[in-house]
């Protein structure tokens, strides 16, 4: 007899960006190498999980040029930008390919300083997840 299977453990599978970039916030994030590049990437991760029509892109993609990546970035209904610090370096990306940003966020603006660890608390990412969904009008479903 096969194993059951429990739902909730199943993977939450997204909605294909390519396909339906006109209808999604399409998001990029830094994912650079201290702690304020890995908690841009996981608001990123949190906004396309828990959020309505929200979802994370390949920035890197954006930087190879790859056009199936330009091209969901210049059809998003809004395109997010989540950078780590000052550096702004996934916002210089998506500009240099000629993509229109709606919303540019730095992590290192909501009070929190970069640290040379990529361990991170999850209070701060919730924490940057919650003003920017609030200030771009992402709904969030965060279950207690």
């Amino acid at each position: 007899m096969p194993e059951e299977v429990e739902m909730e453990k199943l993977p939450k599978f997204l909605p294909s960006c390519h396909k339906e970039a006109e209808n999604l916030d399409i998001i990029f994030t830094c994912s650079g190498a201290a702690s304020v590049g890995k908690i841009g990437h996981e608001v990123g991760v949190l906004l396309t999980n828990a959020g309505q029509n929200a979802r994370l892109c390949c920035t890197t993609a954006v930087a190879a040029g790859s056009e199936m990546h330009l091209d969901i970035g210049k059809r998003a209904k809004k395109v997010i930008v989540i950078d780590g610090c000052p550096m702004k370096c996934a916002t210089k990306v998506i500009d240099k390919a000629g993509i229109k940003i709606d919303h540019s966020f730095t992590v290192t603006d909501f009070g929190i300083a970069k640290q040379p660890t990529l361990d991170i608390s999850d209070e701060d990412v919730l924490k940057v997840a919650l003003e920017i969904a609030d200030k771009v009008g992402i709904k969030l479903n965060l279950k207690p």
